[in-house]
């Protein structure tokens, strides 16, 4: 069973920088894709950020440039870090793992998730 556990969220004014961690365990991780998710109040979650078990990454266009994924595979762990906030990224932060789905796109792998990190942005 894959058990994931996110930590970092905190409360940052509009323009700051976070940076959140997952540790993952019951996995081989560093032969899996792993990716980060966030969900706003009364809004789907959405995969934003993507990372090969090789490092190569992949964002979605309302991230891109702001924030980098990357892992460290000798601590099963990946990390998020978030520049220029704003108020719309606020959200709960989950990290999960992904996989090629039919279309080439990442998609979720499993069902296991964590209890996830609140991230707000706020004046």
């Amino acid at each position: 069973q894959v058990q994931l556990a996110e930590s970092g969220g905190d409360l940052v004014q509009p323009g700051g920088t976070l940076s959140l961690s997952c540790v993952v365990s019951g996995s081989d991780f560093s032969n899996i894709a792993m990716g980060w998710y966030r969900q706003a109040p009364g809004k789907e979650r959405e995969l934003f950020a993507g990372i090969s078990g090789e490092g190569k990454t992949t964002y979605i266009r309302s991230v891109r440039g702001r924030f980098t994924i990357s892992r460290n595979n000798a601590k099963n762990t990946v990390y998020l870090r978030m520049e220029d906030l704003e108020p719309d990224d606020t959200a709960v932060y989950y990290c999960h793992q992904l996989k090629i789905g039919y279309n080439g796109a990442y998609t979720s792998a499993n069902d296991y998730w964590g209890q996830g990190t609140q991230v707000t942005v706020s004046s």
